[in-house]
């Protein structure tokens, strides 16, 4: 016989259940998570809070024709499970598998893709702004968490609804965690609101009317707590000064309560807030315990959590190290996040300086400007953002702190491709968006030891500046005691050549090498060269290699169009040389998610690529010499 699950193809199978054999599908759809998600990896935590959540929102409503967003949409799992993917499933986050985020080209039920926080409200907005342009009567529901609210995007959004359409439903997903626990006035607003004690008696009263009743008239009862509140709290609910009518807070985990409350706000003619409360990890254990851990991870044991024993250190282990050392010896270092302590290494500075470190929420924009503030009255900010997510604050880059010229550092992590997380995640940009921007120096290091030097150098300018280093695992090297300043536009020649001069930005240094042996191999002389400094470039060092090879070959792990090999090629055009520039690195697209090796072999990002495309240029130059192999 059978599960629950396997009988699940559509929502349509899910609305056949009743509400107890609904609570028995949540628990073998937890089940099915841990297992599957332990050899796979991803966002377990924020799944399993949300499973009868999903299963209520599918059991009132009907997609594809009604519509639901999903802020970030990291806590989707349940979602593509309910709506025929969990025959895929174990596919997720795998090379031509699933996608760890909502994806449109993936499946009809996937009405807005997402990967970043604060879009769903302003998607939903648009869609239900449209829907009534058009004469249509679809339901339009924005699931956000409680970390979505501290973003500005999303009351951008609030601020619109209650002109812009009379029905839209928001869900207000609290769990009081986005990857670490949330800070700043949003959340202590919301913790009054769940510790409210005529909330806590209305909302057990709730709960009993709907055991022996049904949902009208618990949800009577919930909007009397509200109401209640409303005195205690604050002189009106934030969400109702915003035109949103608000219902709850009610247990997202109890399913007869959050069915009649979807289906009572389903006949509503105005829009409607319903605010749920979630456990983060619900079900298992080491989840519960491990909540920054298991918001994302890799594979680990099924059984107690465990996951592979740690061996080198990452990159940004090593950044929060350094920053504390620095740290330690200038008090005018401060350390800014926005809402990513751990996965940015800034919970390891934390405790050593926890009056400079200052977690802003999700609010990139904010966090920059912030910085710029501190930087105006004298001290240094390091921003410590991942390359996808500083996007979000290229305006404030540009206009308050290099127009300022303000010395703000801004240390990008996860800068090149991002593996499994796939298109919205990639660091592929950054190099793009930040040397067209006048004022700012931008870094790149090879290895760790370099990444200590970079941050030094940083932190003693007088103007803004960058460094971008990947996700995972350092190279190995060395470090030197103390780290030192580097001389600003100088790149470092880790050997020199007169044929062909090969340039491997950051940990792509390792290429440069390989192609320079295989080159060597066949009796050409190669020159390795580390750039250090994307802006400024080196032009000395170009126009030296200029005047006597035959090509040059740019490495780098960001698109080509307008990276660094685009600068080197800009650099020779205005110096008036014409050496021939061989340019590797990813396309002008959109890569999607896989394992970064396979995902350079794929798109050339390869030693082998690189020599096929320089040989023909060094054909003329000299006759190779064959090596005995």
């Amino acid at each position: 016989m059978g599960t629950l699950l396997e009988s699940i193809q559509s929502p349509a199978d899910l609305k056949r259940l009743d509400v107890t054999q609904m609570a028995e599908l949540a628990e073998e759809i937890r089940a099915f998570l841990i297992q599957t998600l332990s050899k796979t990896g991803g966002h377990l935590g924020p799944n399993l809070g949300v499973v009868e959540l999903t299963l209520a929102l599918h059991a009132v409503f009907h997609t594809p024709e009604d519509k639901i967003t999903f802020d970030v949409s990291h806590q989707a799992y349940v979602h593509k499970i309910l709506t025929g993917r969990r025959e895929r499933f174990e596919t997720i986050r795998q090379a031509g598998g699933l996608n760890g985020f909502m994806l449109r080209t993936e499946s009809e039920h996937d009405c807005f893709g997402a990967g970043h926080a604060g879009t769903a409200l302003s998607a939903a907005l648009g869609m239900a702004v449209a829907r009534d342009l058009a004469g249509g009567a679809e339901h339009v529901i924005a699931v956000a968490g409680d970390a979505a609210f501290t973003n500005g995007i999303t009351f951008e959004a609030m601020n619109n609804i209650a002109e812009q359409t009379r029905r839209l439903i928001v869900v207000l997903n609290d769990n009081e965690w986005s990857i670490d626990r949330n800070v700043g006035a949003i959340a202590r607003y919301f913790h009054r609101i769940v510790t409210n004690e005529h909330y806590q008696h209305l909302h057990a009263s709730a709960t009993r009317i709907i055991e022996r009743f049904g949902g009208k008239t618990a949800i009577k009862v919930v909007r009397r707590a509200e109401e209640a509140a409303k005195s205690m709290l604050w002189p009106s609910i934030l969400f109702e000064e915003f035109g949103l009518e608000y219902f709850g807070p009610i247990d997202g985990h109890n399913l007869p309560l959050l069915i009649e409350s979807f289906k009572f706000l389903k006949a509503a003619d105005h829009p409607v807030l319903l605010h749920v409360l979630t456990q983060k990890g619900r079900g298992y254990q080491p989840a519960l315990d491990g909540q920054k851990k298991f918001h994302g991870l890799g594979p680990y044991d099924p059984e107690t959590g465990m996951t592979k024993p740690p061996g080198l250190p990452t990159y940004s282990e090593v950044f929060a190290n350094t920053l504390t050392e620095l740290a330690n010896k200038n008090d005018r270092i401060v350390a800014i996040t926005a809402a990513m302590p751990n996965g940015t290494g800034l919970d390891l500075f934390r405790p050593h300086h926890p009056t400079r470190y200052f977690d802003v929420g999700i609010a990139e924009e904010h966090a920059v400007v912030f910085a710029a503030g501190m930087a105006t009255r004298g001290f240094r900010p390091v921003c410590a953002i991942y390359s996808t997510f500083l996007q979000r604050a290229f305006d404030p880059i540009v206009h308050d702190v290099c127009l300022q010229k303000l010395p703000v550092l801004f240390c990008m992590d996860r800068a090149g491709l991002s593996g499994d997380d796939g298109p919205t995640h990639h660091g592929l940009f950054d190099i793009g968006y930040l040397r067209s921007i006048p004022e700012i120096v931008l870094m790149a290091p090879k290895d760790e030891d370099e990444l200590a030097d970079m941050m030094k150098t940083g932190l003693e300018l007088s103007g803004p500046s960058a460094i971008r280093y990947p996700r995972g695992v350092v190279a190995g090297v060395a470090r030197k005691a103390e780290p030192q300043t580097l001389a600003v536009g100088k790149a470092e020649i880790i050997q020199d050549g007169s044929d062909v001069a090969i340039l491997g930005l950051g940990p792509m240094t390792a290429m440069a090498r390989q192609l320079a042996t295989l080159l060597e191999r066949d009796g050409y002389s190669a020159a390795v060269i580390n750039p250090r400094f994307v802006k400024p470039i080196d032009r000395e060092m170009l126009a030296q290699y200029a005047r006597r090879v035959a090509a040059f070959v740019t490495f780098e792990d960001h698109v080509k169009m307008g990276g660094f090999g685009s600068a080197v090629v800009e650099a020779l055009e205005e110096l008036g040389c014409e050496v021939p520039v061989v340019r590797i690195g990813w396309p002008d697209q959109f890569i999607e998610h896989g394992k970064v090796d396979d995902l350079r072999a794929k798109y050339g990002l390869s030693v082998d690529a690189a020599l096929a495309q320089v040989l023909p240029l060094l054909a003329g130059r000299r006759r190779p010499t064959l090596v005995a192999s």
